[in-house]
């Protein structure tokens, strides 16, 4: 059975899934790297491979693929993460070209330092060091990101695709 069998048709795909760790290069295990590889980008393709088929048939749909700042610049002692990231722009840029012909548009969000789980790591020491980082002074939230796809997946960003959105107050400019 089809994914569109299963869960019927989709008019948008927005591709979240990410996991990171934070250590050196040569600390991250084999395995480690697999799974970050797995869940930011793999992951990504295959609901994408899953999905396009029914919104092709369609010639209409829209993906947006959530990077990473980290993705467009890379991080220290993030470098797996950076590269999943990275790879995740590249799809983005690629699968855009692709499908356009077929009415489907294909964009993607990088935001920069959101408060989520991911984040909550962090001292309070930390956070301050990170917002003094960060132009605007303050930490992204959630519905910053939520705002930018919404738009995206919206009729008024009809004419775009192969875009990368960041969402960072400032952080990479």
């Amino acid at each position: 059975m089809s994914v569109s069998e299963r869960v019927g048709t989709a008019d948008l795909l927005v591709n979240n899934a990410g996991i990171s760790e934070i250590d050196l290069f040569t600390g991250i295990s084999i395995e480690k790297s697999r799974s970050i590889m797995e869940i930011n980008l793999v992951g990504a393709m295959n609901c994408a491979r899953a999905l396009l088929p029914a919104m092709i048939r369609r010639k209409s749909g829209c993906v947006v693929n959530i990077s990473s700042m980290w993705g467009q610049v890379g991080a220290s002692c993030e470098v797996d993460y950076s590269a999943s990231k990275a790879g995740l722009i590249g799809f983005t840029k690629a699968l855009a070209k692709e499908v356009a012909p077929s009415g489907i548009r294909v964009n993607c969000v990088a935001p920069g330092f959101i408060m989520t789980e991911m984040n909550s790591r962090f001292s309070d020491e930390e956070l301050e060091l990170i917002r003094e980082e960060i132009p605007l002074g303050i930490f992204g939230e959630p519905r910053h990101v939520a705002d930018a796809v919404a738009f995206l997946a919206s009729r008024g960003a009809e004419y775009i695709t192969g875009q990368i959105l960041a969402v960072n107050g400032g952080m990479v400019v």
